[in-house]
């Protein structure tokens, strides 16, 4: 009886501890302000399905010329990609299809672009891509951007 109940207490104890660290890292990523909520699918195809799959829901920093982006279910205290702005195409936009309405969040609005010969497509509120394509926009003279 003893045992069981130290069993029972120790794995609650490490499903606190990992929300806490869950939450501290957020916290810690968005301490530097500029995040913004941004789902990513990375390599998509010409013509992408709209079944929802290949969708990770994440966390994206602004940070100089470059976008860091962070996997919201994970320990990893480094971004999983960086999109550098001098490097980013802008293809086109689109609203959820299919089951993507399922796979995130209510409001997205999906961004198809090109990054290094890479389609990628985020998805985020119309409030972070309005910052996001001024934030393109204002790269330094002498960056090409290109905005569609």
């Amino acid at each position: 009886m003893v045992l069981a109940l130290t069993v029972c207490g120790l794995v609650v104890a490490f499903v606190v501890i990992g929300l806490f660290v869950f939450g501290l890292r957020r916290r810690l990523i968005q301490r530097s302000g500029g995040t913004f909520d941004c789902s990513l699918r990375w390599d998509v195809a010409e013509k992408p399905d709209a079944n929802g799959k290949g969708w990770g829901y994440g966390v994206a920093r602004y940070n100089s010329d470059r976008i860091e982006w962070y996997r919201v279910f994970s320990y990893a205290p480094r971004p999983r990609r960086v999109l550098e702005r001098s490097a980013i195409e802008v293809a086109g936009r689109r609203a959820p299809e299919g089951e993507e309405e399922l796979a995130l969040l209510s409001d997205a609005i999906i961004l198809a672009c090109l990054h290094r010969g890479t389609r990628l497509e985020l998805a985020m509120s119309e409030d972070a891509l309005t910052g996001f394509l001024a934030w393109l926009e204002a790269a330094p003279p002498g960056q090409r951007v290109n905005v569609a």
